[in-house]
């Protein structure tokens, strides 16, 4: 069949018997699936239009054996990745693939948002009762008295009831059409041939969205031979999810997005941006931090401001000419913990926006600096918020510790919250990231609709860089 590679190339190299079988258990459903997906794809006419999407599960080297366009999906997240595929290609014929444990567990959030969308993607959702890759633990669709690794005594009561995700997805009013099948004989077998042909041609019409619930074995853990696993199948798991179709309108072909735009132009006129190029007060990269890419930390509790200035210095970064990354981290905390942005400045590209090992750390209060203090790799610089910082821990010896009290001058000047202002000057002076100036087109830019405000921000910028040098010249 075309639609199979010839030799699973990805599969143990494409050695021996394994570069021609999959990685599933014997008795496993998935191989069955993935067949009658490929015949369908293959009687369509429409391989070269679909996009497999999986994600994490048994089923996330399906792009091992498929010849067709295909994405890997973080866990639970194909729904999101299926409607980002279709909309930047209309013509696509996306298929999601996904199992219990990630379908109706950490995505159920997604499905039943694109659900309830309803532009044409068929879902294929195969239910095994079990979290089958991760070694066998309770799932959402688990039965009622099943014995899992984290229920050994059998699923109770208060582990809930199994979701019945196809009469779930068959009140939404976006999905056209909704089956639950199984396959556990050849006349089940057939329908549920028919209904991922099925799934998939409603699609390619446009005509809407298809869920497609699959009943499968997994013999490896309920410790079956797989034909006793077919019965316990057709005997316990059809008694909970009742098979047949669940939803099947008729309607008209309606999913005609055009030809999407990626038009430079005029998504800088959307977006209300510009591409003169901004002015630039830096003629090189701060290679006396870093050679090719300076990681930041900001940190300190929700409400003092971390994230604005890490987004301020990425933005000032960008204007200069360099990549640069903004990450947040919001910690469980409004006030009072520790909430974090990481940011990267590349010469070229950055390669990964997190930075465990900061050349720099701005740490607006205790918690802030006990915990990533120690993370600031040698030589690095950090630079404290004095005014809620009296005694900063034991550091390395290599690493440059300015104390600057933000708070206090913020109150001196009478808007605390400019207190993150105070420590971007701070930084600037003990680090030269980029000249002054650099760092005050970005704030005169940001605020620019709130003119009231710039003076006191480029007061606080002033003061903050004035109270490092003091600082390092006192240390």
């Amino acid at each position: 069949m075309s639609v199979f590679y010839q030799k699973f190339e990805r599969h143990a190299h494409g050695e021996g018997l394994k570069g021609h079988a999959t990685h599933y258990c014997a008795g496993c459903g998935h191989g069955l699936v993935h067949k009658y997906i490929a015949e369908a794809i293959e009687e369509l006419g429409i391989q070269n239009r679909t996009v497999a999407i999986s994600p994490v599960g048994c089923s996330v080297f399906m792009y091992y054996y498929m010849d067709v366009g295909n994405t890997q999906a973080a866990h639970g997240r194909a729904p999101a990745v299926a409607i980002g595929h279709k909309v930047a290609n209309p013509e696509a014929i996306v298929l999601s693939y996904q199992g219990d444990g990630d379908l109706a567990s950490i995505g159920l959030g997604e499905i039943l948002q694109a659900c309830q969308i309803g532009m044409p993607i068929t879902f294929i959702f195969v239910n095994n009762a079990i979290y089958g890759m991760t070694g066998g633990q309770m799932a959402p669709t688990t039965l009622p008295g099943q014995k899992t690794t984290t229920t050994p005594e059998g699923r109770s009561r208060l582990a809930g009831e199994p979701l019945r995700m196809a009469e779930i997805i068959a009140q939404i009013d976006g999905p056209v059409y909704v089956e639950r099948c199984a396959l556990f004989d050849n006349k089940q077998r057939m329908r549920t041939r028919k209904a991922i042909q099925k799934g998939l041609r409603l699609q390619a019409e446009n005509r809407g969205l298809s869920f497609i619930e699959i009943l499968s074995e997994c013999p490896t853990h309920l410790k079956m031979t797989p034909t006793e696993a077919e019965k316990w199948v057709e005997e316990n798991m059809t008694r909970y999810f009742p098979l047949g179709v669940k939803k099947d309108e008729t309607v008209e072909p309606w999913f005609d997005l055009g030809t999407p735009s990626f038009d430079a132009d005029r998504v800088i006129e959307l977006i209300g941006a510009t591409d003169t190029p901004a002015e630039r007060f830096s003629s090189e990269f701060p290679a006396h931090l870093d050679e090719r890419d300076i990681e930041i930390k900001f940190a300190g509790a929700g409400g003092d401001g971390a994230q604005t200035i890490a987004m301020l210095t990425t933005k000032t970064a960008i204007d200069e000419g360099w990549d640069s990354t903004h990450i947040p981290s919001y910690g469980p905390e409004s006030r009072g913990g520790t909430s974090y942005a990481d940011v990267h400045i590349a010469r070229d590209e950055v390669l990964s926006p997190s930075a465990p090992n900061p050349h720099m750390l701005v740490a607006f209060n205790a918690p802030s600096l006990e915990k990533f203090g120690p993370t600031v790799r040698k030589g690095g610089i950090i630079v404290y918020d004095s005014s809620v910082v009296r005694t900063p821990p034991k550091l390395d010896d290599s690493v440059r510790v300015v104390g600057v009290p933000c708070t206090e001058i913020a109150q001196e000047l009478g808007k605390r919250m400019v207190k993150n202002v105070v420590a971007l000057g701070a930084v600037q002076a003990a680090s030269g990231l980029f000249p002054p100036e650099s760092f005050l087109t970005t704030l005169r830019r940001v605020l620019k609709a709130n003119c009231s405000v710039l003076e006191l921000n480029e007061t606080a910028f002033a003061r903050g860089r004035a109270a490092c040098e003091t600082a390092a010249a006192t240390a």
